[in-house]
């Protein structure tokens, strides 16, 4: 069967290798982006670019400690594996604990507004995950179960898991998850738009939106990964913090202090907030 994704000839762009290329070129989308919305929000953008290094690095290493917890291989990759991250293995949880960490704790120390900050950055993060779930693509890994669908990933035989080696293709996680983080960003500047959000509620909505998609992608894949009482723990942990983003985002939508009127776009200037009863 020839899958209409087929798999890449190499896990290389060129020079660069693909994983690290598409992760960079994320966080350099989503700075661009990050600074534009603090910008109307009334910010310095300046504050975006200063943060951003903290946070990168922050991110990475948060995503490789939590990979190595939650779903490396110690018996084959063993110590020197462990910092080898261009071969993958680069938690998102892990990303976004460090990254966000990084985060509060510039914005405490240079006196930033944190929760608007963090409204700014969010969907501009959805859009790095987008590009960098590609680097999956290029390392053949993190797919679904087999599959006979149109638009199924062709895997090379050498990257299929034990068992699966007369299957020739394969769910496209990597693509599900892409195109759902370009449908969450859409949602989030939907919403801002036609509501008057209050802080906090635009990352809210990232977390509640992104973890529905993920809870869902997760239960997909077929790669190796801990679990609890038969639940892969990244499912679980998507779940528990799907239903937090969108119990906070109600909160929010009560108790949560409103952007000042000069920072709202003019159609949202009547517009009722969102969640707010009438």
């Amino acid at each position: 069967m020839l899958a209409f994704i087929p798999s890449p000839s190499s896990g290389n762009l060129g020079p660069f290798h693909a994983y690290g290329l598409m992760i960079a070129l994320g966080v350099v989308v989503a700075v661009v982006v990050g600074e534009r919305r603090w910008k109307r929000r009334g910010g310095d953008p300046k504050d975006i670019g200063d943060i951003a290094l903290w946070v990168v690095v922050a991110g990475v290493i948060g995503a490789r400690v939590y990979h190595l917890f939650t779903g490396y291989d110690w018996h084959a990759g063993g110590i020197t594996g462990t910092v080898e991250i261009w071969k993958g293995g680069l938690s998102i949880w892990g990303a976004v604990i460090g990254g966000t960490l990084a985060l509060v704790i510039f914005t405490r120390v240079k006196h930033r507004d944190t929760l608007g900050i963090l409204d700014a950055v969010a969907p501009a993060v959805l859009l790095a995950q987008a590009i960098g779930r590609f680097g999956n693509y290029f390392n053949q890994e993190l797919f679904g179960g087999p599959t006979k669908l149109p638009w199924g990933l062709e895997i090379s035989p050498d990257k299929r898991p034990a068992g699966y080696a007369k299957y020739a293709t394969y769910h496209p996680t990597f693509l599900y998850e892409s195109l759902w983080c370009v449908l969450c960003f859409g949602i989030i500047v939907f919403v801002e738009r036609r509501f008057r959000v209050r802080k906090g509620q635009s990352v809210a909505l990232y977390v509640a939106l992104y973890c529905a998609g993920r809870f869902v992608f997760e239960n997909i894949r077929i790669d190796k990964a801990t679990a609890i009482f038969g639940v892969r723990f990244n499912a679980l942990v998507a779940a528990i913090l799907c239903v937090a983003g969108a119990v906070w985002f109600v909160y929010l939508a009560k108790r949560g202090t409103p952007y000042p009127e000069v920072a709202e776009a003019a159609p949202a200037e009547s517009a009722p907030s969102v969640g707010a009863a009438g």
